[in-house]
């Protein structure tokens, strides 16, 4: 490990030294990438440079231990540095993981009512709120792409995508079922209901980044509606594209023209298709599969919503959380920090 560190902390010395030199200035193309790589490697940089400063302070207090006069003070910064290195070696090991190569991507997130009727889709509608709270903490923007709502304001189905720096880094945790257990409020009986929404994660790929046959895919236009059928404009501008080889179907009709809607749906379409290929790859080379982290299984209960004991509990680690209120106004960060540390122990434990 020691030997790559070295290697990786002079090519970034070699990065600065060329972001430093006259003859970059006039490439703005080179420069972004140079900026690009640097941001990249700091992290890891600047944790192996601080456990270089701390092996040298553990060499020094050994030495100065046999100093009878410094003996105490030297001792106490070498107890330091032995509690402080088993931190930084792990922190670089988890630095040096592979990277997950869409990490920096924006993502296109699915919701869809399950079992449960109305309170289903009114609870799909509550996590598009959480989602939403928790993009709008992270200065993310959200742009829904299409939704199929119900009169009591509800959604059987919504498409929106999150645009921002590391947003599949944090939201790619949250596929798979989610389960909430409360009182509807369509219920005038006061008895608790379990319902399910299922919720699916993609991240959003450039037409570029996967291989489309124009001749494979069926477009056809609409108007787009809103709830009830009620006719959002009088022109065609919504978009449906039928993949023809998969069955797969995208519509996109928030946007206000035929060609944005088109776009748009073209990418969701990219999206759906990725994923599906990572899923068969997935499914030839893996004979067990490990942790439900990171995983993007949508076909087993991920987390529980209990509105009368005011918990959420993601199945997956055992997090428990008695803060339900906060969590559905999007302080996810908690329960996202306990699932990116369990899938970083995971990929760790098979390097070994």
């Amino acid at each position: 490990m020691l030997d790559k560190l070295i290697m990786i902390e002079a090519n970034y010395s070699q990065i600065e030294a060329r972001l430093g030199a006259s003859e970059t200035y006039g490439d703005p193309d080179l420069v972004a990438r140079l900026n690009k790589e640097q941001a990249e490697l700091q992290p890891l940089v600047d944790t192996f440079r601080t456990y270089r400063r701390t092996l040298d302070a553990k060499a020094q207090a050994e030495e100065m231990m046999s100093d009878p006069e410094l003996k105490e003070l030297a001792q106490e910064e070498y107890q330091r540095t032995l509690e402080e290195l088993p931190r930084l070696e792990r922190e670089l090991q988890i630095l040096l993981l592979p990277k997950d190569p869409n990490d920096g991507k924006n993502v296109i997130v699915e919701i869809r009512a399950g079992v449960g009727g109305e309170e289903a889709a009114l609870f799909a509608h509550s996590l598009y709120r959480m989602y939403s709270m928790y993009a709008e903490s992270k200065r993310w923007h959200t742009a829904v792409d299409s939704a199929n709502e119900t009169e009591l304001g509800g959604v059987k189905e919504i498409v929106f995508t999150v645009e921002g720096d590391g947003a599949w880094s944090r939201f790619k945790f949250e596929s798979g079922v989610h389960r909430v257990q409360r009182v509807p409020e369509t219920e005038s009986g006061g008895r608790v209901h379990t319902s399910t929404v299922t919720v699916a994660v993609l991240p959003e790929m450039e037409t570029a980044d996967v291989q489309l046959n124009p001749a494979d895919i069926e477009m056809q236009v609409f108007r787009s509606s809103g709830a009830g059928g009620q006719h959002v404009n009088k022109t065609s501008s919504a978009v449906r594209l039928i993949h023809r080889p998969t069955g797969t179907v995208v519509e996109c009709q928030q946007e206000r023209s035929q060609f944005q809607n088109r776009d748009k749906a073209m990418r969701i379409l990219a999206s759906r298709l990725y994923e599906a290929e990572q899923e068969k790859i997935s499914n030839e080379y893996t004979q067990q599969r490990r942790s439900q982290v990171g995983s993007g299984m949508r076909n087993e209960r991920i987390r529980t919503y209990n509105f009368p004991q005011g918990r959420v509990t993601d199945h997956r680690i055992g997090l428990t959380l008695y803060k339900i209120d906060q969590v559905m106004d999007g302080a996810l960060d908690e329960i996202i920090d306990a699932l990116a540390a369990s899938h970083q122990a995971e990929l760790l434990k098979e390097q070994k």
